[in-house]
């Protein structure tokens, strides 16, 4: 019998979104992962914790206000056995079909959170989290910062539906996780770009572009896309907690559409991405535009 040569089947890319709450990450998953869908491309959107059912069910569990007494080691675990699940059941099936793998937080956020903001031993909370991810490694981290201070980050993301329990945490807390968050691209330069928001989505998605254009196959200095396409992304809302599960510090994602869920990619070339929700969503639009800076 004839052999026949097969290439082997490249590996996806793995890109993880981090930052404080209120940063702008789950808008700007949304917006790439129509860009490279729109290309053809298979995309998997999940966050942490949750993109399994295990997963949603842990995440309930910890972002609920009414878990009381949670002491800071469970919640850990609980971040560890999400974690655990997700890469084995969804991430690295993935990129072993050669997706693009996009992650609202991974093991960053645990070492921010739990490490920094709760005070846990921080190499241990590295180790747990090199457990939990399988030895698994982000090929990009996007490190998305508002420019904000973190209280006034903190209430542009709770404005919609008030705060999750680890939002709830305390300014104290969430200055300590920021200060992480702020050390994060020197610890790891080669993985970690850092793109602070901008006061249009525009120009904010273009900049997220560039720092993964590498990864995905793209000339960062000519993107495959052209600045209307960019426009589109400022009729694009921001997931916002009125959009999410109750207790949620991700936008919408795998969890509620399964693996690999598609929403259509934006219409630059004919009046830019459809508006949708546009009611209050534009007055809420115009509401941030007044303030001033981009909304989460």
């Amino acid at each position: 019998m004839e052999q026949v040569d097969r290439a082997p089947r490249k590996r996806g890319a793995f890109i993880t979104f981090e930052g404080g709450d209120g940063a702008g990450k789950s808008t700007h998953i949304r917006f790439l992962a129509d860009a490279l869908r729109s290309q053809g491309t298979e995309v998997v959107c999940v966050r942490e914790p949750g993109g399994t059912h295990a997963g949603e069910a842990l995440r309930r569990i910890v972002l609920d206000p009414q878990t009381k007494n949670l002491c800071d080691e469970a919640e850990l675990f609980i971040y560890e056995a999400a974690r655990a699940q997700v890469v084995a059941e969804v991430i690295e099936p993935a990129l072993a079909r050669g997706a693009v793998v996009l992650c609202d937080r991974f093991y960053d956020s645990t070492v921010a959170y739990q490490a920094c903001g709760r005070g846990l031993d921080r190499a241990f909370v590295e180790r747990a989290n090199l457990f939990a991810a399988r030895g698994l490694v982000p090929d990009r981290t996007v490190l998305m910062k508002s420019g904000a201070s973190a209280a006034r980050s903190l209430a542009r993301a709770t404005h919609s539906s008030g705060a999750d329990r680890m939002e709830a945490a305390g300014l104290d807390f969430h200055e300590r996780v920021n200060a992480a968050f702020d050390e994060l691209e020197s610890t790891a330069p080669d993985r970690v770009r850092t793109v602070v928001s901008s006061k249009t989505k525009a120009r904010t998605a273009k900049l997220v572009f560039q720092a993964v254009a590498d990864v995905v196959g793209w000339d960062a200095d000519r993107l495959p896309f052209d600045d209307a396409y960019f426009e589109a992304a400022n009729k694009i809302h921001g997931a916002g907690k009125s959009r999410r599960a109750r207790g949620s510090r991700g936008g919408r994602h795998r969890g509620a559409k399964g693996p690999g869920g598609q929403s259509p990619a934006p219409k630059a070339s004919k009046g830019g991405a459809q508006n949708k929700g546009a009611g209050g969503n534009r007055e809420r639009s115009r509401a941030r535009k007044r303030k001033g800076g981009e909304a989460s």
